[in-house]
C-alpha cells in the first residue's frame, strides 16, 4: 500500500527547475532538423559578460537532465562549429527600440545564437530554446530566426511555494516561466503580515523578511520585487498635523529598507487610510460604529473615495524620497461595484505619473437559467474583459497613464481555494485573447499573474508564456502541440478532456457564498445542522480560516442587476450539475490519454488525474452543500410533521452521499500534498481536515438528525396534525 504524501512534499516540485520528463526515447530527428549532441558546447565570452555564466550553467543542465546530453560550458569567441553562443550586445541595432528582454534566437548549422542587450534577455533566449526543445520532445531544431519580445511587463507573481517565500529553485521556476516579478506582502520594513497581523487591537508587526536581501536574490534571478502594502495609517488623514511624519515612518520607511523594490501596490481594504469622504462611514471595517448599528454607506477601503488623490500623492511622495523610479500601483479592486460616474470621477482625479490596476473580470453579471449572478471576485468562468474594466481602462488609456490588470494568468482563481491550477486551457485561451486585445486598445502593459494563492508551473502557465510574447503563437495549434509534448499517442483524448473542462468552466458560478465557502476548501467543508465546527488552524498562516465562512449562508449582493439569493440556488444547482457532467465527462476521456500516454509520462498524467478527481469531489460538495441548505431551510420552518419526517429523511440522503463523496476524497490529498493546501490558509483542505469534517458530519446524522425526529415523534402534536397546533402556553 502507498504511503499518503506527507505535508509539504510539494515543494520537492517546484525546486526541479528541469524535468526528466522531456525527451521521447523513441524521437528521431526528421529531414532537415539540426541534431544537438555531446559534441556540442555552451560558448560564453572570454572573460564572459554579467550573468552569463549563470545562464550558460542552466542551460548545460538542461541538457544533462531534460535531454540526457552532456554539453560542456566553454569561453571563448564562438568561433567553433557546434554551439549555442550566448552573447550581451547591449547597441544592437534590432534591439534598440523593443521593450526590455527582447532577445534574438538564430538557429543555423551547427550553430545556435542567442542575443540580448542584457543578461536578463539572453535569459529568455535560453529559456525559449529550451521551450521549443520540449515541444521537440528531443534535441532537435529547424533552422530560423526570430526576434521576439514580451507584450506585458511586469508579469508579477506571489508564491505558491509558501506565502512571501522564493527559494532560489523557485526563483528560477518563475523566470523560465517568463514571469519577470515577485510580489510579497509588506506590512513594515522587513515585515511581512501574519495572522496576529490582521487581528486588531494589537496587532503584530508581522514575520520577518528581510526584503533588500530578497530583491538582491530576485535580480540574481532576472526578475524584480513589488511589494503589496499592508501599511494601515487608518487614523492618519493626509491633511491632519504631522501626516508626513507618519507616512514617512511607515510607507516611506519601506522603500528606505528596500531601495531596490520595483513598485508598491496599493489596496483599499489592505490600507483603509481615515477618509473624509461623507459618502463613506470614514473608518475601517473592522473598527465597530459608535451607535453599534449597521450603516448604509461603505467603508472608505470600499468607496471611491475623492480624497485618494491626496492620500495617494503623499504616499507617492515619501517612497520615491528613496526611490525616484518606484513604481505606485493603485489598484481599485474593492470598487468595481461602484456606480461608473465616482469610480472614473476618481481615475480623472488621480496624478499621472502612478499607475492604476483594475481587476479583468470582477463585477461582470453572468446569466443561467434566467438567474443573474454577478464575479463577485476572481473567477476563470469569464474570460473578461468586464465593463468595470473597460470603463477604467478605456479613461486611464485616455489620460494616458499605466495601466495593469490583475489577470490571474497564472493560472489560478478562487472558483477553487485549494488546488495548484485549473486544467482549462481553451479557457484561459480566451482569456489571454481579451488581455492581448486589451493591449492594443488601451494599452494595457502589465498583469499581476495571481494573487495569495500563488503560481504553479503547469500547461497553463506554459501557454500563458506562448501567448505574451512576440511574435504570438496561434492559441490553438499551440494547445495541440502541448498535448502531444504531454500525452503522446494520447494527446487527441487529452485534448477532448481539456475542452470537456474549460465547458465546464463557463457553467461555474462565482458567489461570495461559495468562493468563501465549500469551493474555498472543497471536501472539508462541513454540513452543519444546529452546531458548527472550526477547523484546526496551521500557526503560521496569515488569513487561516478567516476567509472561509461556515456555516454556509447564500450571500446577497445589492446589486440591481443580481437575482436574490432565495432563487439563484436552485438556478446555481442547475448550473454545477452542468458543470459535474461536463467535468466528468473530460476526466473519461483523461483516462484514455492516460492510457495511451508513454511510459515517461505516466506520472504526470495520473497528477492530473488526481487534480481531476478531488475538483470533481469539489464541485460535489458545493452541490451537495447547496442542496442541504435548501432542505435544511425548509425543515426549520415545517410545521407539518410527515413533511418534517420527509425532510429529516432528505438530509440523511444527501449527509450520506456527501460523507461518501468526501471519503473518496481522501484518496486525492493522500496522493498530492498540494491539495488542500492554499499559503494564505495554510492546509484546510487537507487528508486530515476533511476527516475532521466526516467526523462533524457523523455526529449531524448519528445524533443530532436522530435526536430531532425523535422530538418529532415524542411531541404531543396529535397524530396527523400540525406542530404548529403546540399549545405554546
Amino acid at each position: 500500500m502507498t504511503e499518503p504524501a506527507r505535508r509539504y512534499d510539494f515543494r520537492r516540485e517546484l525546486e526541479v527547475v528541469h524535468r526528466a520528463d522531456r525527451r521521447d526515447p523513441l524521437a528521431q530527428p526528421s529531414p532537415g532538423e539540426i541534431v544537438i549532441d555531446p559534441n556540442w558546447s555552451v560558448v560564453i565570452p572570454a572573460p564572459g559578460q554579467p550573468g552569463l555564466r549563470r545562464i550558460a550553467e542552466d542551460l548545460a543542465d538542461y541538457f544533462a537532465v531534460s535531454m540526457g546530453l552532456d554539453i560542456a560550458i566553454t569561453p571563448g569567441s564562438g568561433d567553433d562549429q557546434r554551439v549555442v553562443q550566448l552573447m550581451i550586445i547591449p547597441e544592437l541595432p534590432d534591439l534598440q527600440c523593443r521593450p526590455a528582454r527582447s532577445y534574438t534566437i538564430d538557429v543555423a548549422p551547427d550553430r545556435v545564437t542567442i542575443t540580448g542587450r542584457d543578461s536578463r534577455a539572453v535569459a529568455q533566449g535560453a529559456y525559449f530554446l529550451e521551450d521549443l526543445l520540449n515541444l521537440r520532445r528531443g534535441p532537435y531544431l529547424r533552422p530560423m530566426k526570430q526576434t521576439r519580445s514580451p507584450v506585458f511587463a511586469p508579469r508579477m507573481t506571489h508564491s505558491g511555494w509558501g506565502l512571501d517565500e522564493f527559494p532560489d529553485q523557485y526563483l528560477d521556476q518563475i523566470a523560465h516561466a517568463g514571469m519577470d516579478s515577485i510580489v510579497v506582502f509588506a506590512s513594515g520594513p522587513d515585515r511581512s503580515p501574519d495572522e496576529t497581523t490582521h487581528r486588531r487591537p494589537g496587532r503584530s508587526p508581522g514575520r520577518h523578511r528581510p526584503f533588500a536581501a530578497m530583491a538582491d536574490r530576485a535580480a540574481d534571478h532576472g526578475l524584480d520585487l513589488y511589494l503589496y502594502a499592508y501599511v494601515q495609517n487608518d487614523s492618519v488623514h493626509p491633511a491632519d498635523p504631522g501626516a508626513r511624519e507618519q507616512y514617512a515612518a511607515t510607507y516611506g520607511s519601506l522603500i528606505a529598507a528596500c531601495p531596490r523594490a520595483k513598485g508598491i501596490i496599493l489596496v483599499g481594504e489592505s490600507i483603509e487610510f481615515a477618509s473624509r469622504d461623507p459618502r463613506t462611514t470614514g473608518r475601517a471595517h473592522t473598527t465597530p460604529a459608535a451607535d453599534g448599528l449597521p450603516s448604509d454607506k461603505p467603508n472608505p477601503g470600499w468607496w471611491p473615495c475623492a480624497d485618494y488623490p491626496e492620500w495617494v500623492s503623499l504616499v507617492a511622495d515619501v517612497c520615491r524620497e528613496h526611490n525616484p523610479d518606484l513604481e505606485i500601483v493603485f489598484w481599485t479592486y474593492n470598487w468595481g461595484w461602484a456606480p461608473e460616474a465616482e469610480r472614473l470621477e476618481l481615475l480623472e482625479s488621480l496624478p499621472s505619473d502612478i499607475t492604476v490596476q483594475a481587476t479583468f473580470e470582477m463585477f461582470e453579471p453572468i446569466e443561467h437559467d434566467g438567474v443573474t449572478n454577478m464575479c463577485v471576485d476572481y473567477t476563470a468562468a469569464v474570460a473578461g474583459p468586464g465593463r468595470y474594466f473597460a470603463s477604467e481602462a478605456r479613461t486611464v488609456h485616455g489620460r494616458g497613464m499605466s495601466l495593469f490588470a490583475m489577470a490571474n494568468t497564472g493560472g489560478l482563481t478562487w472558483d477553487f481555494g485549494v488546488i495548484p491550477f485549473q486544467p482549462i486551457p481553451q479557457q484561459w485561451a480566451n482569456r489571454h485573447r481579451a488581455l492581448l486585445a486589451a493591449a492594443e486598445d488601451w494599452g494595457l502593459s502589465g498583469l499581476m499573474e495571481n494573487h495569495h494563492y500563488g503560481w504553479w508551473p503547469s500547461v497553463i502557465s506554459d501557454l500563458a508564456k506562448w501567448s505574451f510574447w512576440t511574435p504570438v503563437t496561434d492559441p490553438q495549434a499551440l494547445i495541440e502541440q502541448l498535448a502531444e509534448r504531454d500525452f503522446g499517442a494520447g494527446a487527441s483524448a487529452a485534448l477532448g478532456a481539456w475542452h470537456a473542462w474549460s465547458e465546464a468552466a463557463r457553467q461555474y458560478i462565482p458567489t461570495n457564498a461559495d468562493q468563501y465557502g465549500p469551493f474555498r476548501i472543497g471536501p472539508a467543508y462541513p454540513l452543519t445542522l444546529f452546531s458548527t465546527p472550526r477547523p484546526v488552524v496551521d500557526s503560521d498562516a496569515m488569513f487561516g480560516d478567516r476567509i472561509v465562512k461556515i456555516p454556509y449562508e447564500p450571500d446577497q449582493v445589492n446589486t440591481v442587476d443580481v437575482t436574490p439569493n432565495s432563487l439563484r440556488v436552485h438556478g446555481e444547482l442547475a448550473s454545477l450539475s452542468r458543470m459535474l457532467r461536463l467535468w466528468n465527462s473530460g476526466r473519461d476521456e483523461l483516462a484514455v490519454a492516460r492510457s495511451l500516454a508513454p511510459p515517461y509520462r505516466q506520472p504526470a498524467a495520473h497528477r492530473l488525474e488526481v487534480l481531476a478527481a478531488f475538483i470533481a469531489h469539489s464541485i460535489r460538495t458545493t452541490i451537495n452543500v447547496k442542496r442541504w441548505w435548501l432542505a435544511r431551510a425548509k425543515l426549520l420552518i415545517c410545521t407539518e410533521r410527515p413533511a418534517a419526517h420527509a425532510l429529516v429523511d432528505e438530509l440523511m440522503a444527501i449527509g450520506r452521499a456527501e460523507y461518501d463523496n468526501a471519503s473518496q476524497a481522501i484518496g486525492c490529498t493522500d496522493a498530492d500534498s498540494r491539495l488542500g493546501w492554499e499559503p494564505s490558509m495554510g492546509y484546510l483542505g487537507d487528508s486530515a481536515h476533511i476527516r475532521w469534517k466526516l467526523a462533524h458530519l457523523d455526529h449531524v446524522l448519528t445524533a443530532e438528525l436522530p435526536d430531532y425526529r425523535r422530538r418529532l415523534d415524542t411531541s404531543t402534536v396529535p397524530a396527523g396534525g400540525a406542530i404548529s397546533d403546540l399549545n405554546p402556553g
